[in-house]
């Protein structure tokens, strides 16, 4: 494991929360995870530039997240350091710019950008309603549902570098496509995004917001911890009919499950273990190749 001291010093002298040995479960919605080295809740941009500063120069591995969607933390815990930025010391109130554009920090969630837009009349992000995630997590995979994506709206997204240092991309430097983006090459900490939306009529955008919502209440099942969409859409065919026709809504592994409501989610709803989830990925993989000939990528990120 990593030696985490010099960062764990740093923090405490300078006020920056921090928990050692912080199981990850509690910052996932998977409620899955053994615990981090070290949990950072950083309070603003100066402390995570210095955190990032630090542990570079000390070779402490850094992980950054969100609301811990779309993640899967390991059962024997996560080694260094676990920057999170969905914490109410670090999350701001998305701002309204010119234009119609929209400034939003990484750690506030998409519900509560996309209700911010509706606030003002703003168009472009109803189809983020729902979507269990914070911003930063949504630029980084560019998120999308029911047709629209995050590519779609985005005019740049801020980071820190791995040295601490500010920077940003551009909408064509960020490279964004299906589920990806340049930073997935670059473990860089996104910090902030900007959005180019358009005026609307309230109750319109009202009106999509609530229709989306509904449909993944219906269809979805959100009642269980899950790193929602389990698999990518592979070209020519949707992950969950896939599985479906091979027969493997329901098949479990210890207490991970392929939702019976919606076969392209695996839920925890009976105190799964990491290793059950990897598992139960690992056979609907195996049985969907070999049943249909498409091969299913795994969307969700491991923690280690």
């Amino acid at each position: 494991m990593a030696n985490i001291q010099p960062l764990l010093s740093w923090c405490q002298k300078a006020g920056c929360p921090c928990r050692a040995e912080e199981a990850m479960a509690g910052y996932t919605t998977f409620r899955i995870g053994g615990p981090a080295q070290l949990l950072i809740l950083p309070k603003n941009k100066e402390q995570l530039a210095e955190v990032i500063k630090i542990a570079g120069q000390h070779k402490i591995p850094v992980h950054f997240i969100g609301n811990g969607s779309n993640l899967l933390a390991a059962d024997q815990g996560v080694e260094g350091a676990v920057i999170c930025l969905a914490n109410p010391h670090f999350g701001e109130e998305p701002v309204l710019l010119e234009h119609n554009r929209v400034f939003c920090t990484a750690g506030v969630k998409l519900a509560s950008l996309c209700r911010f837009a509706l606030k003002h009349s703003l168009t472009g992000l109803e189809f983020a309603y729902g979507i269990p995630g914070a911003v930063g997590g949504a630029v980084y995979m560019n998120a999308g549902a029911y047709g629209g994506e995050i590519k779609d709206v985005i005019l740049w997204a801020e980071h820190l570098d791995h040295n601490g240092k500010a920077g940003a991309f551009s909408k064509e430097e960020l490279a964004l496509s299906y589920r990806r983006s340049i930073y997935m090459e670059k473990n860089f900490c996104i910090t902030g995004a900007v959005f180019a939306l358009s005026l609307g009529e309230k109750e319109e955008i009202r009106r999509r917001m609530n229709d989306y919502m509904d449909r993944r209440r219906t269809k979805q099942p959100l009642e269980y911890p899950s790193a929602g969409s389990t698999f990518k859409r592979p070209d020519g065919a949707f992950a969950s009919a896939l599985i479906d026709q091979c027969g493997l809504k329901g098949r479990r592994v210890g207490g991970a499950c392929v939702s019976p409501k919606h076969a392209g989610f695996i839920v925890n709803d009976q105190n799964a273990t990491c290793k059950d989830v990897l598992h139960l990925i690992a056979q609907v993989q195996e049985e969907v190749l070999a049943k249909t000939g498409f091969s299913l990528e795994c969307e969700v990120k491991l923690l280690k």
